[in-house]
């Protein structure tokens, strides 16, 4: 088995547990940004330290190019948009809804991995993010609203424009975080990882910081007084992202994404013994056509 995919699954893990504390937090405590910034305030550093373990035990560090930094601030910015998008898109749907609306980030990095880094998609692949668009459709549709006014108004509506956008936004920060990593002069795949890590989380949390004290005072006072939960959320942040940067290194980041969405399986399984949320039957049938497309798309990448 290729290193990359245990990496992966294990990043997949990590990241669905650390969504699940960002929607306690958006439901008890934080606005959208906090939440959001809880995500990277604890994570930085833990990557910062990483770097440090790295460098003490006779590691170099890469060295870093102008294309190198743009993509660090490029990756880093989208993904703080996108986190606050699947944050705010959980009052609005269901955990597993939520999350499988923000898979569209698999089929879209393929799309964007092909016009940044040149990293092609087949025909067939075509075929499968169609199969996928149909799924996302029917997930998009409210089933309060089911059968009931204009197809279009029931369709585009803001919990489907948080979630397909967040997927967009995410597919631009996975390609760009591959670029980052494959842009640094020398190293192993684990140091250009963290050292990439360390980059975006410690420009994460500065910008966030800076966001936060003009536009949301007292909030991050509020995150640092809910310490206990958004601790674990910096923690299963940055293990997460770890594991999505190394996995990022050593393959196609469409491919990566797309074995990413065994996250679907744990997410079923938090929505419903965590969360006690229950999908409806049209809902199953769009994730499953979501999850069918990804299967497929495994399959065809080349």
């Amino acid at each position: 088995m290729a290193l990359w995919i245990p990496i992966t699954i294990f990043a997949a893990f990590a990241q669905n547990l650390r969504f699940m504390l960002q929607k306690h937090l958006k439901a008890t405590k934080l606005s959208t940004g906090g939440a959001t910034f809880a995500r990277f305030l604890f994570a930085a550093p833990i990557a910062v330290l990483l770097v440090v373990i790295l460098v003490q035990t006779g590691w170099d560090i890469p060295s870093a190019t102008a294309r190198t930094w743009v993509f660090v601030v490029t990756g880093g910015t989208s993904q703080i948009v996108a986190t606050m998008l699947v944050v705010a898109l959980f009052a609005e749907r269901n955990f597993a809804v939520g999350i499988t609306l923000k898979k569209t980030e698999a089929i879209l990095t393929a799309i964007v991995g092909f016009i940044v880094l040149g990293e092609g998609i087949s025909l067939w692949a075509v075929m499968t993010i169609l199969v996928g668009i149909v799924g996302v459709i029917l997930l998009s549709d409210p089933p309060k609203l089911a059968g009931k006014g204009a197809w279009y108004r029931r369709i585009f509506n803001r919990a489907s424009a948080y979630g397909i956008g967040s997927g967009a936004i995410f597919a631009v920060s996975a390609t760009s975080y591959r670029g980052a990593s494959l842009s640094l002069g020398s190293g192993d795949f684990i140091i250009r990882a963290v050292f990439t890590l360390a980059c975006v989380t410690v420009f994460q949390t500065v910008a966030m910081s800076i966001w936060l004290r003009f536009r949301e005072p007292g909030e991050i006072t509020r995150v640092l007084q809910s310490w206990r939960v958004t601790t674990l959320v910096g923690l299963t942040g940055v293990l997460g992202s770890l594991g999505w940067f190394m996995a990022f290194t050593l393959q196609n980041a469409a491919y990566v994404k797309a074995l990413g969405q065994i996250e679907l399986v744990f997410t079923f399984l938090a929505s419903y013994l965590i969360f006690k949320e229950r999908s409806t039957g049209r809902e199953i049938f769009g994730i499953g056509l979501v999850v069918v497309s990804i299967l497929l798309l495994i399959l065809v990448i080349r």
